[in-house]
């Protein structure tokens, strides 16, 4: 029944051999997060659309009608003769067309366009640096799977060996060639190994959930990593590009926002003058009918409190500007503290990957030259155990600064702001 159910998870289970790049491109198109930065941008767009149509004129057209139930209607007008049948009022029609242009309106409308074309930008660069940041941490998500992947691959591998070691010490031991007490050291280290193999495992399984979670994948999804060959990473170039943060971006385009904010609120100090006409049509039973009434004029207003009253949101519009502007600043040095980080950090793990991979060479070297002695009786246990112990740490270490120098060198890139356009382009 094991064996049935094994196989059936087997074939439920989906394997989906996934690169670095397309995982970035996967998290890009189907993530939560990312889609929520697109419909950021087009929200900020449709803001800055709504903004511009207050350039253009209103126009408002309206009509009614009115049934009148035999309305009263005296009407004094000399029309030199009087009529025997009273006219009848029982129905009103209106009809009217309005158009009305803003002229002048202390350039609040220009300095508005202004400051949301600005916050549309901002909100461009906002989108983009969220998206950087979205992709280093796929990234780094992918990388410690690949980890967990080799370490896996690692242990398993010397499990095997320490199961061969107990069955010959088993045999040994029944033999009379060897102490118990050896025999159970190796039967402790196969345990230990198993613990540690489980625990990679579960580390695996979950790294690999999150990954198929944050990529949309079906959950039953198996991820099969690439492997980071040691000549790929040594091919990784760090160039001297200049810093392109879309952060700092962002934050500049909302600065020149607030300055816009400062001008808006000073143009209620202005008044505001507009265009206006118009056609009226009215029609009141049968004794009055007005049509072709034409009308256009220019109205002015202006609001004296203002004077008094808008000097404080005027105070406040320059102090939101001016924390901006602090903002940039500490922004500035922060972009440049991450960025020396992230180089110190890659050349320290280019120096620990050259260190493990001579460490490699000398416990693989070290454990053969122990084996040997413990076959011709030179060495005991412990000497061949503790040397095995190290050659797998060895290997294992080997491989996560192979992984640490890549990720570390696409931090260096994301530091720098340019991660997407190195990755996919």
């Amino acid at each position: 029944l094991l064996l049935i159910m094994s196989f059936g998870q087997l074939i439920a289970q989906k394997n989906v051999q996934l690169s670095l790049k397309d995982a970035v491109k996967m998290a890009l198109l189907n993530s939560d997060q990312s889609k929520i930065l697109d419909l950021n941008i087009k929200s900020a767009q449709n803001k800055l659309a709504g903004v511009k149509s207050t350039q253009y004129p209103d126009v408002k057209l309206s009509g009614q009608y009115n049934y009148l139930t035999n309305a009263n209607a005296d009407i004094n007008f000399n029309l030199g003769e009087s009529s025997s049948t009273p006219p009848k009022v029982n129905n009103l029609l209106f009809g009217q067309l309005n158009i009305s242009v803003p002229l002048f309106s202390g350039f609040k409308i220009k300095n508005s366009i202004k400051a949301f074309s600005n916050n549309y930008t901002a909100t461009t660069f906002q989108s983009k640096n969220g998206k950087e940041q979205l992709s280093i941490k796929t990234i780094e998500t992918y990388i410690n799977l690949y980890k967990s992947e080799k370490v896996i691959q690692l242990v398993s591998e010397n499990l095997k060996s320490a199961k061969q070691r107990v069955v010959d010490f088993t045999n040994m031991e029944e033999n009379g060639l060897l102490a118990k007490n050896d025999l159970l050291k190796v039967k402790l280290q196969e345990a230990s190994l198993k613990v540690s193999l489980s625990e990679a495992k579960k580390n695996a399984f979950m790294l690999n959930y999150q990954l198929t979670n944050f990529l949309k994948l079906p959950e039953n999804t198996k991820i099969v990593v690439a492997d980071f060959n040691t000549q790929n990473v040594n091919d990784l170039k760090v160039t001297s590009s200049g810093i392109a943060r879309a952060d700092k971006k962002a934050l500049e385009y909302q600065l020149k926002a607030a300055k816009n904010k400062v001008k808006i609120e000073k143009s209620n100090y202005y008044p505001s003058i507009g265009l206006s006409g118009g056609y009226t049509a009215l029609k009141l039973g049968d004794i009055l009918t007005v049509y072709n009434a034409m009308n256009v004029g220019v109205g002015i207003s202006y609001n004296f409190s203002n004077i008094f009253k808008n000097k404080s949101q005027v105070e406040i519009a320059k102090i939101n500007a001016n924390e901006l502007n602090y903002k940039l600043n500490q922004l500035n040095d922060a972009v440049k503290i991450q960025v020396e980080n992230a180089k110190q950090e890659y050349t320290l793990a280019l120096s620990n990957l050259s260190v493990y991979k001579q460490s490699e060479v000398q416990a693989v070297e070290n454990y053969r030259i122990v084996n040997d002695k413990f076959a011709n009786g030179l060495a005991d246990t412990r000497d061949i155990l503790e040397a095995d112990v190290q050659q797998l740490q060895a290997k294992i270490n080997k491989e996560n600064a192979k992984a640490s120098v890549l990720l570390a060198y696409y931090k260096l890139v994301n530091a720098k702001g340019n991660l997407i356009s190195k990755l996919l382009n």
